[in-house]
């Protein structure tokens, strides 16, 4: 059966507030845009979905932010600004043809349907390095990354990371997975 995806009123309501908080504490990662600007699109008709997707993010401890507008596009764009990589998503390998590849020991999921379930997409490495630029991530985790078809056909994946005051940018098989690497979101609102 089909998770519902849209949430209560009382749902969207706690939501917003906890978004809202969260656009106040950290205005540096979205200078020069409001809050009320966000609201009203979150708020408008059809973004039932993405405020569910949004509380995805947020339950599975991303702490979505936003971290810039498009105006060609008029969207707003959310990061999983978490510390380190969400905790509600690690130990996981990188697609579906990663996992059904191992024989043994097996994760519970992988990063691309996990992120697709959700509504949402894994950062590509521009984003990610972007995402470092507005504060000190993942020091401690690393993160799966949107990977290059011409390195994943040959079975990797890359993932990132932030050490020694540098993003650093990896590879490892696409079946591998670690209790600290998971993998962080976009959303376009």
């Amino acid at each position: 059966m089909e998770k519902k995806k849209e949430l209560s009123s009382e749902q969207s309501a706690e939501l917003l507030k906890t978004l809202k908080i969260r656009f106040e504490k950290n205005i540096g990662r979205h200078t020069g845009l409001n809050w009320n600007n966000v609201a009203a699109k979150l708020a408008t008709a059809g973004s039932e979905q993405k405020l569910w997707s949004l509380n995805e993010m947020e339950n599975t401890g991303g702490e979505p932010d936003v971290v810039g507008f498009d105006a060609s596009t008029g969207e707003y764009l959310f990061y999983d600004c978490s510390e380190e990589t969400p905790k509600g998503r690690r130990s996981l390998c990188y697609d579906r043809e990663a996992l059904e590849s191992r024989k043994e020991h097996k994760p519970g999921n992988n990063a691309l349907d996990f992120a697709s379930s959700m509504g949402i997409k894994l950062l590509s490495e521009d984003q990610y390095r972007e995402l470092q630029k507005l504060g000190k991530f993942d020091t401690k985790t690393s993160s799966w990354v949107q990977t290059p078809s011409e390195i994943r056909i040959h079975g990797g994946a890359i993932f990132c990371d932030r050490r020694y005051e540098h993003v650093f940018v990896y590879h490892n098989g696409a079946d591998s997975y670690y209790s600290v690497r998971g993998f962080r979101g976009s959303l376009r609102v």
